[in-house]
């Protein structure tokens, strides 16, 4: 039987006969067959067809048919080979047999198309890969928004679409996905509030750092089990909710840089005794930086670069077992122990520190301190640390 509509037109399931009309694109040949098989472990073998062994892998195929008409530029040629049934043999698409399956049914248990610089768009036939536990995109020139069948692919484990073209409000298909531990859409142009379901998702990875998202932190950011949690480089502003301190058990990394928040460092900082990464540079956040840091005997990375904090730096922080690089050029410190100098990687510019290269003016420093730093008046907190004391006149030669 031949038939020549578009392709989203072209494909005709009746479950009562498991009749199915696939389009088959190939370098040489392009036919329309029309496939009989039943509900049925067994085998079937359509008519000029190698064997399609069960219901799963056509589902496959007719969801990866579908993305290959929904790409637009391939330079690469990843898909190249994306024609004929075998689609465990199509680049970047891994096969496994089906989880809790008892005859081991071979199925697509993973894509990845990672640095492929493919461009396009993801077509709702995606939801058909319904025993999809990794979905790797990152680094290509795909466009829109994620399938709203997405939410059929209930064993997604994984799901990266990083630097990529993505457009629109929070994906909120993602929270139809049960089984999902790392999430990745960084480098894309989401934008909008964040939603305060993302902080009760239990995610072990959460990497949402440079959109355009512009709204404060849900105050249930944690509530998040995270292990890794990346929200740089976008508009939240406000101040880092109180509820943060309830991610000490499981945070090892965190990076808030450039995004816009305000209010103090909170002194309960101590409680993050795991943490390795912590980064809140390129912010507004002012005040001292509390000796609570000291007690995070963890810490390989700490940057606190480019906000206005001031007083002393506490000599427990640069006596930090691990701590390798130590980042707190353009603020207002006026002190810095003889021990901070002896770490590996620090960077101490334009602050007040006396005679030492690159700082502030004298002016500049002494007119910032005229005012007293006040924490509670940001609303962050309940109560506010006292100021740092003024410096000694004699810091700035």
């Amino acid at each position: 039987m031949k038939i020549n509509p578009p392709f989203s037109s072209i494909l005709a399931l009746s479950w009562a006969n498991f009749t199915i009309f696939l389009f088959l694109s190939s370098p040489s040949l392009q036919q329309t067959v029309e496939i009989n098989i039943t509900s049925s472990p067994q085998q079937f073998n359509p008519p000029n067809l190698p064997l399609i062994p069960n219901p799963r892998l056509l589902n496959a195929f007719i969801a990866l048919q579908a993305w290959k008409h929904a790409i637009t530029s391939d330079p690469n040629k990843f898909t190249s080979n994306w024609f004929g049934p075998d689609v465990c043999k199509y680049t970047g698409v891994y096969c496994a047999p089906a989880p809790n399956d008892p005859h081991n049914t071979t199925t697509v248990a993973g894509i990845d198309l990672n640095h492929a610089n493919i461009a396009g768009y993801l077509p709702e036939e995606l939801g058909l890969l319904s025993d999809l536990a990794l979905f790797h995109i990152n680094s290509n020139r795909f466009w829109g928004t994620l399938p709203y069948r997405f939410k059929e692919l209930r064993s997604l484990f994984e799901l990266d679409v990083s630097n990529n073209n993505f457009t629109g409000k929070f994906p909120s298909v993602i929270f139809s996905l049960p089984s999902l531990k790392f999430l990745d859409i960084r480098f894309n142009q989401f934008e909008g509030e964040i939603p305060s379901q993302l902080f009760d998702l239990k995610l072990d990875a959460l990497f949402i750092n440079n959109n355009k998202f512009q709204s404060s932190l849900p105050q249930n950011l944690g509530n998040s089990p995270v292990s890794v949690l990346v929200l740089a480089n976008n508009g939240f502003g406000g101040c880092i909710p109180s509820s943060f301190s309830k991610m000490a058990g499981t945070l090892s990394q965190i990076v808030l840089m450039n995004s816009g928040l305000t209010g103090c460092l909170n002194n309960n900082l101590s409680l993050f005794k795991n943490v390795t990464v912590f980064d809140v540079s390129s912010n507004n956040l002012v005040g001292p930086l509390p000796e609570s840091v000291g007690e995070m005997k963890k810490l390989e990375q700490l940057n606190v670069a480019h906000n206005k904090l001031s007083g002393d730096i506490p000599a427990s922080v640069c006596s930090l077992p691990r701590l390798k690089n130590f980042t707190y050029s353009y603020n207002y410190f006026f002190t810095e122990p003889p021990i901070c100098l002896k770490l590996r990687s620090i960077d101490d510019r334009q602050n007040c520190i006396p005679y030492r290269p690159l700082q502030r003016s004298p002016m500049e420093c002494k007119s910032f301190y005229k005012y007293r730093v006040d924490c509670g008046s940001f609303g962050c907190s309940a109560r506010s640390p006292p100021p740092p004391p003024p410096p000694p006149k004699h810091h700035w030669p």
